[in-house]
């Protein structure tokens, strides 16, 4: 508590500032641990070398940076690396024979920016093209980011943002300000994905194409659809076919939000290029209609599609992901298939409602998308590799093109650590890249390959470098899963102190972090907050409660209808759990969770009152009966509602979900609360958060909150993640231990 008086000759002021949370200094183990870089992305070139893309975050600049590094060596005794800034390029791909490079690169140009398309041959430019005036930014997300070459490495296919109104084009103000929706959280400014077809003539005297040589063009329907169709994810199968996803309008003109959700209405499309489709003649930048077909039913939400080519580099087999749509917003995933010769469509690996004793395979769920070759060829045999949930840890997974077959590459076997495994690129034969790391281990990156007796074999490509005091620190971190055995299959995820467990005196505070979703899990990946929290003296525990990915669809299922009491009952018992086994105790508990995980952390405070002495909470939801959101959808599925374009909240429907919701227990609120808010957040609008904070403030409880302009769900800027972090520290280093009143 600070205080200031100010006394005049006729009046005296004393001005009391309560606030809560004071400043202990920046965390110097985030800070490093933050700033390792993070494998995202990788791919082979030359012949066969990988190539590894990471972010780093520079606190210094307060920017998010891209990095390169080439390892030369492969899977031979040469460990030397090259790297090299590519914050400029916004995506990349080697072709099918990997002589050439696909390069989509911004440059800021002053106060604008300018976009390129680039194809290199080797270290020499084969064609280069300005396409800053024919669209918008590229599309280099997950959900409509496109970027293939043809077989003959003469065309490209990528994604960008159509222009849309033209404020020179005519004295019509109306299309700059006509509503067009947009795809959602982290996709505000992406309302009009286009796919550009860029094809060019290869010179034989190895100089680069001229603009007469090249042609640019967005593709678009022949026909129109009964309702506005959106593509992405293109990919060649032959010089003139093209398989892509296609994101459908609701009746009542919504582009529902896409981040983390697998259930929209979407589609495998099959497109025809025209013949017209040549380099002389076109304008750039024209629209060239083509025929398309949709090959997937209206039920299914289909996307990434995937195209296995044979031997002859003739394509057999198209490959995709589905889920349902509507209900969960994220479900267990369906691979799905087409034999290109017959045209027939057939599930390779369907739903898995529950694990058998036998297997125990709990059916996919990998990310949204495959990589962009998931194939390996082993004898006579070819496989789909992915990462995917197997309850809570991520595991490198072979699926046989033929039969489905399954079988766990990187299982875990008592005794081991518990690596947490993604999937980042295969050769398209025996070589593939991954990353694996723990909750005490940063991310490392392996080469996985074929040996000559055909067994699996790893090599470590990269490590992180971290300072001698953090990797002692690290080294006293240790983390297990323990069931919560009377609320199967919830377990949670506890990363510990050696030392400070069996130190005698009270137990270091707990703190328990339910996730978001609420179809999602908290995996024994490395988290640097995580890890920088438990590094700060606190023990914490990541709760996989029934509704998380990775246990089977019939506990995604379980949920829907129960939201509000059968999760906050699982997380509770988990809590119970860790104290009857020592690792924890009462007085000593506090609470963190963000969105869907705020949900349950701010149930939990006011249907346990005395339960945890502090909670945090980043962008909650508090009241889902007056939830703004992109998923409007969402509010109603979970609690067992039927969603249709028309549906409208009655008075009935807002006090069901009134009363599921936190801001029904408010009065019984006891621990200090501090929020944390993006301003620009679309999937949890920020009133969520300003209306508990008003009405704890209404009702003298203690609580504070911190507003971070810009901002959207995740807090994920460079300075909004530290302060979270540091903020939650100091929140919970001041009230953790202080008994609830």
């Amino acid at each position: 508590m600070k205080g200031v008086i100010d006394i005049c000759e006729t009046h005296t002021t004393i001005t009391i500032d309560m606030s809560l949370l004071q400043h202990t200094g920046p965390s110097t183990f985030y800070t490093e641990l933050a700033e390792l870089p993070l494998p995202v992305s990788a791919d082979f070139v030359g012949s066969d070398v990988p190539r590894v893309t990471y972010t780093i975050r520079d606190h210094e600049r307060n920017i998010t940076r891209s990095l390169t590094k080439t390892f030369p060596g492969g899977i031979g005794s040469d460990h030397q690396t090259t790297s090299h800034d590519s914050s400029e390029v916004k995506a990349f791909r080697t072709s099918p024979s990997k002589s050439r490079q696909a390069v989509l690169r911004e440059v800021a140009d002053g106060t604008s920016t300018k976009r390129f398309v680039e194809i290199w041959a080797g270290i020499q430019i084969e064609a280069s093209l300005d396409v800053t005036k024919y669209h918008d930014a590229f599309h280099t997300d997950d959900f409509t980011s496109s970027l293939s070459f043809s077989p003959s490495e003469t065309s490209l296919l990528y994604t960008a943002e159509a222009i849309i109104g033209d404020d020179n084009a005519s004295d019509d103000p109306y299309p700059k300000f006509r509503y067009t929706p947009h795809f959602g959280e982290l996709s505000r400014g992406k309302k009009a994905p286009t796919i550009f077809l860029f094809r060019w003539t290869r010179s034989t005297a190895f100089t680069k194409a001229t603009k007469q040589d090249m042609l640019l063009v967005a593709l678009s329907l022949a026909q129109p659809t009964q309702a506005p169709v959106l593509f992405g994810q293109a990919t060649f199968a032959t010089e003139d076919i093209i398989y892509a996803s296609g994101y459908e309008h609701t009746k009542d003109g919504r582009l529902l939000g896409i981040k983390w959700c697998f259930n929209r209405p979407m589609g495998i499309w099959e497109i025809k290029l025209p013949e017209s489709a040549t380099v002389q003649g076109t304008p750039f930048g024209a629209k060239m209609p083509c025929n398309a077909l949709k090959l997937t039913p209206s039920e299914r939400s289909c996307r990434s599609p995937r195209v296995l080519y044979d031997n002859n580099q003739t394509p057999t087999k198209l490959f995709w992901f589905s889920n349902p749509v509507g209900g969960p917003h994220a479900s267990c995933v369906s691979l799905e298939s087409r034999d290109l010769t017959t045209g027939t469509n057939k599930v390779l690996v369907d739903t898995v409602m529950e694990p058998t004793p036998e297997n125990h395979f709990p059916g996919l769920y990998p990310n949204y998308n495959m990589p962009s070759s998931p194939f390996l060829r082993r004898g006579d045999h070819t496989y789909i590799v992915l990462h995917s949930l197997w309850r809570s840890r991520a595991t490198i997974l072979f699926i046989d093109t033929e039969s489905g077959a399954i079988s766990d590459e990187t299982k875990m076997r008592d005794g081991e650590p518990l690596y947490n495994w993604d999937l980042h690129a295969t050769d398209d034969k025996a070589h593939f890249i991954c990353s694996r790391s723990t909750p005490t281990t940063p991310h490392e990156v392996l080469l996985g390959y074929f040996d000559e007796h055909d067994n699996l074999d790893w090599k470590a490509l990269d490590k992180p470098m971290i300072s001698f005091a953090t990797e002692n620190a690290l080294r006293d971190l240790t983390a297990s899963i323990i069931p919560i055995g009377a609320r199967p299959p919830t377990e949670t995820i506890v990363i510990q102190s050696k030392e400070a467990s069996t130190r005698p005196g009270p137990k270091p505070i707990c703190v328990t972090i339910p996730h978001g979703g609420p179809h999602t899990s908290t995996t024994t990946s490395f988290s640097p907050a995580t890890a920088a929290l438990a590094l700060e003296g606190y023990t914490i525990s990541l709760p996989n409660y029934t509704g998380s990915m990775g246990f089977g669809e019939k506990y995604i299922q379980k949920l829907v209808g129960h939201c509000g009491t059968m999760e906050v009952q699982d997380v509770v018992e988990s809590v119970n759990d860790l104290i009857r086994l020592g690792i924890s105790e009462h007085g000593q508990q506090v609470v963190q969770g963000a969105s869907y995980g705020g949900f349950i952390a701010a149930h939990l405070i006011g249907q346990y009152p005395t339960l945890f002495n502090a909670a945090v909470m980043r962008n909650p939801i508090t009241s889902f009966s007056e939830l703004a959101s992109d998923i409007p959808d969402c509010a109603y599925t979970e609690f067992g509602l039927q969603f249709t374009p028309d549906s409208l909240m009655t008075p009935a429907t807002f006090q069901q979900m009134f009363e599921a919701s936190p801001i029904a227990h408010v009065d019984n609120v006891r621990a200090p609360v501090l929020l944390l808010i993006g301003e620009d957040d679309l999937r949890v609008g920020p009133a969520q958060g300003l209306r508990f904070y008003h009405a704890l403030k209404g009702r003298e409880r203690r609580v504070e909150m911190l507003w971070f302009k810009g901002e959207m769900h995740l807090l994920n800027g460079i300075e909004a993640a530290r302060v979270s972090l540091e903020a939650g520290r100091d929140w919970f280093k001041n009230l953790g231990q202080n008994p609830v009143d």
